[in-house]
């Protein structure tokens, strides 16, 4: 390993570390008390955003679970470098809002067909008149709803630009890029997936009122379930798309293979080129929110992660130049959560050869036959054959998993795939 790798793996290790959250917590805390400040919470709404249609929907129970201001602000869609895809985006999000809103009780239906540009920019304007209101988030789940099923919408006001921008600035000051985010002291939580990390760290603080409720709003159903199991029928093949760069391929790689094994599917080995190395862009801002996103999940889950030598470029290939050879042997998934575990965890070089021979042997490869397979193209067809069968799913990232004809994207997805493995044949 060089010493760029190695310094590089340090800081990661730091960056993503326990330690380093716990100490800016704490520092956060004390200038909140010495500022005599109340816990104040930043949500950034996006008109044609599904996802912050959902947190409108929990924002009065947050509320009224724990002692804090919530401060509503207006902001614009991701911008284009956050939304290489941005038509994929909008349909899939209103998708899988759907999903999302029926497994945690709350209310979307998928129109079909994102708002007209008119419409959102009266919701808009209508939204940045009520910034200020107590009562927000009612009148503005309102406006949302009424803007998702082509009710009429308020109409009159002003321009909404002067929210819109300065909801803009706001939330790329502090580091994020989306919609339906929330942000309290440094830390960003994504909607209502993430809203139960908001929530264990307001009770940590001893923000939540007497008698409020010890469930959070709402935490992604593990999978597999622990009394989860097939109904009879076919065997049935669980497809998962993954990429030896991404940190939340690492966090899925082995509960994605639990459930197969839960179910009695054949897990199937999709490997595609990670977005960087196909042109899409990943700007510091959405790595860095990734990685730190990946290491509370990893912890959450008790998953070694933080050490990293990012594989990006020829590492990735090199993986990819041996992954055929170890799937046909049957071990390739042994070979995946070797080198994943390794780059993510472990801060192994796969870029030299001594790092890739310790991930290739524990995997139970011969590393003289993976060695003469490195610098091939043999592999190249087959991760495009992947990827061109991802984005016809309508997915463009991973990890992404796909049971029949039904498909998803996430690693915080997987209830999606078991609730159709558990399906009975028919």
């Amino acid at each position: 390993m060089s010493l760029k790798t190695l310094i590089a793996s340090q800081v990661m290790q730091y960056v993503t570390g326990e330690r380093r959250q716990e100490n800016r917590r704490a520092g956060a805390e004390r200038r909140r008390k010495k500022e005599g400040r109340m816990h104040e919470v930043e949500y950034f709404h996006v008109a044609g955003d599904p996802y912050s249609h959902l947190v409108l929907q929990v924002l009065p129970a947050l509320a009224a679970r724990y002692d804090l201001v919530i401060r509503p602000r207006l902001a614009p869609p991701p911008p284009d470098w956050a939304a290489p895809e941005r038509q994929k985006l909008e349909d899939y999000a209103r998708e899988d809002a759907a999903r999302l809103a029926a497994k945690a009780g709350l209310s979307f239906s998928d129109p079909g067909a994102q708002p007209s540009a008119a419409r959102l920019a009266a919701a808009e304007i209508a939204i940045a008149a009520i910034l200020e209101a107590p009562d927000f988030a009612a009148k503005a789940l309102a406006i949302s709803q009424a803007l998702w099923t082509g009710a009429a919408l308020p109409s009159g006001g002003v321009s909404a630009a002067a929210a819109l921008a300065e909801g803009g600035a706001r939330r790329e000051k502090l580091g994020h890029y989306l919609g339906g985010m929330l942000h309290y002291e440094g830390e960003w939580y994504w909607g209502v997936d993430r809203l139960h990390y908001l929530e264990r760290r307001l009770r940590s603080l001893g923000a939540q009122k007497t008698g409020a409720p010890e469930a959070f709003l709402f935490v992604q159903p593990d999978s597999p379930q622990a009394d989860g199991r097939a109904s009879g029928g076919a065997a049935k093949e669980v497809h998962f798309y993954l990429s030896f760069r991404s940190p939340y391929t690492y966090i899925a790689a082995e509960r994605i293979r639990a459930l197969a094994l839960a179910y009695g599917a054949e897990l199937k080995l999709r490997f595609v080129l990670p977005m960087v190395m196909r042109g899409l862009p990943v700007p510091r801002m959405k790595g860095y929110y990734i990685t730190t996103d990946v290491a509370r999940e990893a912890r959450r889950m008790g998953i070694a992660f933080g050490k990293i030598a990012d594989p990006v470029g020829t590492p990735v290939e090199r993986g990819y130049s041996i992954l055929p050879m170890a799937m046909e042997a049957g071990l390739g998934f042994e070979f995946c959560q070797s080198f994943l575990k390794g780059v993510w965890a472990e801060g192994i070089d796969a870029g030299s050869d001594d790092g890739l021979k310790t991930i290739v042997e524990r995997a139970g490869l011969d590393w003289n036959a993976a060695r003469a397979l490195i610098g091939g193209d043999h592999w190249r067809a087959e991760a495009e054959a992947n990827r061109a069968e991802m984005m016809n799913l309508g997915i463009w990232g991973v990890p992404s998993f796909r049971v029949g004809d039904v498909a998803t994207w996430g690693q915080d997805r997987m209830w999606i795939i078991e609730d159709e493995l558990a399906k009975p044949a028919e």
